[in-house]
């Protein structure tokens, strides 16, 4: 079977404008890619689509491309087998790419990202109540007892989140989410840091300015939701 030149790979007439070029390319396009349609889905038509486009988008290497052709030139034939071949592993290796990316993407969401957010969540979502609870006498040996339990299930809950978020590198297209949940966990151990001297010292100062680093985190970690669900 002969192989199809560029024109009869796009459908379109030789004498066909760029704009209409443009059109049945983006056209078939949707039609043979792998993520549109299942039933249509053609890699190999993918490629030579891409390798007729490259040459007939550019109207000195489509100028090029014309004369070859009206010259029968067999170079040229030989040539686009080539540049066909080229293209098609070159697609072949970026889709492989992708296709490793994502794997990536989807074992540190599960891993790492999902049960880190909720170890922190553990962490801040009863601050308010733990704090209100102590109000009512600092000074109350139970009062403090109960609320040092709570900082000392915190320190243990971060150190969990803490090797969860270092067991696995973050995939670059997450690096946006991954940077805030670093700064969320680094805001949660210095606010336990200064809750735990105030539960030492009963020094007001180290109670705001721990209940306010958990109020940045919890800041944080509603911004790494936000990255995350504009990157899915």
């Amino acid at each position: 079977m002969a192989e199809l030149n560029h024109y009869q790979t796009l459908q379109v007439s030789p004498r066909a404008t760029q704009a209409e070029i443009k059109q049945s390319y983006r056209r078939l396009a949707k039609l043979f890619h792998p993520d549109s349609q299942q039933e249509t889905a053609n890699h190999e038509q993918i490629v030579r689509l891409n390798a007729a486009y490259e040459i007939l988008s550019d109207p000195q290497r489509r100028e090029f491309y014309d004369r070859q052709l009206r010259n029968g030139s067999f170079g040229a034939v030989g040539n686009w087998q080539q540049r066909t071949k080229a293209a098609q592993k070159q697609y072949q290796k970026q889709r492989q790419t992708a296709q490793d990316i994502d794997r990536q993407v989807q074992l540190w969401l599960s891993l790492v990202y999902q049960p880190v957010n909720r170890l922190i969540c553990r962490i801040i979502n009863p601050i308010n109540e733990q704090i209100d609870e102590l109000s009512a006498d600092p000074f109350d040996d139970e009062l403090m007892e109960s609320f040092q339990d709570y900082l000392k299930e915190c320190q243990e809950l971060l150190s969990q989140a803490q090797h969860i978020f270092t067991s696995m590198p973050n995939p670059s297209p997450l690096a946006g989410v991954a940077a805030r949940l670093y700064y969320c966990l680094n805001q949660v151990a210095d606010g336990i840091s200064e809750l735990e001297t105030f539960s030492l010292n009963y020094d007001d100062q180290y109670l705001h300015t721990g209940h306010e680093m958990f109020r940045i985190a919890a800041q944080l970690r509603r911004e790494a939701q936000a990255a995350f669900k504009s990157f899915v």
